[in-house]
This record gives structure tokens, sequence and C-alpha cells, in this order.
């Protein structure tokens, strides 16, 4: 009977986890578009808080995905298989695109003074390839999670 109220538990767990996530996701992506925006005559637009902004939800965004999801299961904890299997096959391109986010938010960190921004555009561009790949593994451990047990 504890087994299944521990279950319960964790899958409710789970289940906050990924609604947390996908909003987080959600406004990532939002910022990610409201940042690389053009004017009206198709110039690339350098908005300081709009990047501050988007820099903060992807660490954010990163940070809860890797402290969440992934710590439970490189940790061993989760008990089912499938699940834990998948996720150390797709870890190590998870983790890839953690270092390019985390290199993106240092070359871009608020508190550097001479920020590029003529790479800015290209760097968002190259950024979201990165954070697309990244999506679709935590959707495929998403939708392994999401399967009855």
């Amino acid at each position: 009977m504890q087994d299944d109220i521990d279950s319960a538990e964790r899958r409710g767990g789970t289940s906050n986890l990924i609604n947390s996530m996908m909003l987080e996701r959600n406004q990532l992506l939002n910022l990610l578009v409201q940042t690389s925006t053009k004017d009206s005559n198709g110039e690339d637009v350098f908005d300081r808080e709009s990047l501050d902004e988007f820099c903060q939800v992807m660490v954010d965004y990163i940070a809860a995905g890797h402290f969440g999801l992934y710590e439970r299961i490189v940790e061993g904890t989760e008990r089912r298989r499938g699940v834990a299997d998948l996720a150390v096959e797709l870890y190590p391109h998870i983790e890839k695109t953690t270092q390019a986010a985390l290199a993106f938010n240092e070359k871009y960190d608020a508190a550097r003074e001479n920020t590029n921004a003529s790479q800015l555009h290209q760097d968002l561009s190259e950024l979201g390839e990165h954070l697309t790949n990244r999506i679709e593994y935590e959707d495929q451990i998403i939708q392994k999670l999401s399967e009855p047990k």
C-alpha cells in the first residue's frame, strides 16, 4: 500500500515538474522570438532588456530540467527502466545543448560592457537550433515518463 502511495506522489511530482518545464519552455520560446526581431527595414534589433530576460529564463529552464528531471534519472532514483535507459541514452545530447546555452549566456551576460550586438542574431539562430534539439530530446523523455508503468 505504501509503495502505491509513494509511486502516486512521485508521479504527481513528475507531472508538476513537467508542467512547470512546459510553461518555462513556452516563455523561453516567446522570448527567443522577441529577442531576435528585426525592425521595419529588416535590420536586426538589439534590445538589452529582452536579451537579459531571455537569458534569465533560459538559465532557469536549463536548471529546472537538470536539477529536477535529469538529476533524478542520473542519480538512479528513477524506477522505470525504460525511462532511465532512454535518459542515459539522451543525456549526453542534452548536455551538449546545456553547454551551448551556458556559453551563449556567458557571452551575452548583462554584466559584459562590450557585447557584440552584430553577432547576436547569428548566435540566437545557432542557439535556437540547440534548443530545438533539446526540446526534441526532452519530449522523448516526457513521453516515456507519461506512459503507464
